[in-house]
């Protein structure tokens, strides 16, 4: 068809899924009459944005009478294995089937990775792209049990960095222990380099690497020591453990509280009788006045030496 021209967008990187044969092909089929004229354009234009591979389509006919296509193609950001297939995944988060014809080379993750965190691990990826450090050390993304790790060029360790926040700082983590120290060692020494934590940098030592054996070796020989020392602790707090008290025993404790309250009641002498009851006395006193009027003289002949009963309330108690 000499009046179709096709435009194949240029995107950041070059990419081959479709060219532009196959979109003339689509639209020779579209269009059994051979007359651009006849064409559809919106049903074309609906057809071309549902090729996977299509990021856009923009269709159009030009003053000429040309039918022209602008056709923008999907720039994987990372290729993902997940449940045993393998698919791309662009920038915006949207997955598109391999092609048989064509590779593009990017980044591989593997693992549970949740459609809500293709964006984030697009950002991940983009980054280490453009950093030549990262790109130096990282060529593969692993999440396993929840933890995503990266995996090295060098040695056989991991990079644990956790979730997917705050990557620059974790990455800038990871830089220092590289030049600062792992520099001076064997690559070999350590299976995981984990720098999830804030502030700290956790390393594993591989099992498998002839150097580990002694330091491993004291490892598990003081991790043999914990248990003794946990059953010590148990021997000691049962001694501490003190019984507890029977049903029996509770009423005994009431017993010895109570004696406090019970000294008030004890009366030694007629001086703590008298001033015991004083109360009911004056009950008394207030219900017969003229009874206590009539005999004060009979209370002083009666007990004369007695100084107390000289007093109003002496005279009560008398009665």
């Amino acid at each position: 068809m000499e009046k179709v021209s096709v435009n194949m967008v240029k995107t950041k990187s070059p990419v081959y899924f479709i060219d532009e044969k196959d979109i003339k092909e689509i639209v020779k089929k579209s269009n059994p009459t051979k007359r651009i004229g006849d064409i559809n354009i919106p049903e074309l234009e609906k057809k071309l944005n549902q090729l996977p591979a299509v990021d856009s389509a923009n269709v159009y006919l030009n003053l000429n009478g040309n039918l022209n296509l602008d056709i923008k193609q999907r720039v994987p950001a990372f290729r993902l294995n997940k449940n045993e297939k393998d698919f791309y995944v662009d920038e915006k988060g949207t997955e598109f089937p391999i092609s048989k014809n064509y590779s593009f080379p990017c980044m591989l993750v593997t693992g549970d990775v949740k459609k809500e965190e293709y964006r984030k691990v697009a950002e991940l990826v983009n980054k280490i792209d453009h950093d030549d450090f990262s790109k130096k050390y990282f060529i593969g993304i692993k999440k396993e049990n929840g933890s995503y790790n990266l995996l090295t060029s060098q040695g056989n360790y991991k990079v644990e960095i956790g979730d997917l926040d705050n990557i620059d700082l974790k990455v800038k983590g990871f830089k220092a222990f590289v030049e600062k120290f792992l520099i001076f060692q064997n690559a070999e020494k350590y299976s995981k380099v984990s720098v999830k934590y804030d502030n700290q940098i956790v390393t594993t030592l591989n099992p498998n690497f002839e150097e580990n054996d002694s330091i491993i070796s004291v490892g598990k020989k003081e991790l043999a020591k914990l248990p003794v020392i946990n059953q010590k602790k148990e021997e000691a707090e049962k001694k501490i453990n003190i019984t507890p008290l029977k049903k029996e025993d509770k009423p005994a404790v009431k017993k010895t509280e109570s004696k406090p309250k019970e000294k008030p009641k004890i009366a030694t002498s007629e001086k703590n009788k008298v001033a015991e009851k004083p109360k009911t006395s004056v009950k008394k006193e207030m219900a017969s006045p003229k009874k206590e009027t009539k005999k004060p003289s009979e209370t002083k002949k009666s007990n004369p030496a007695k100084k107390p009963e000289t007093k109003p309330k002496a005279k009560v108690k008398v009665e």
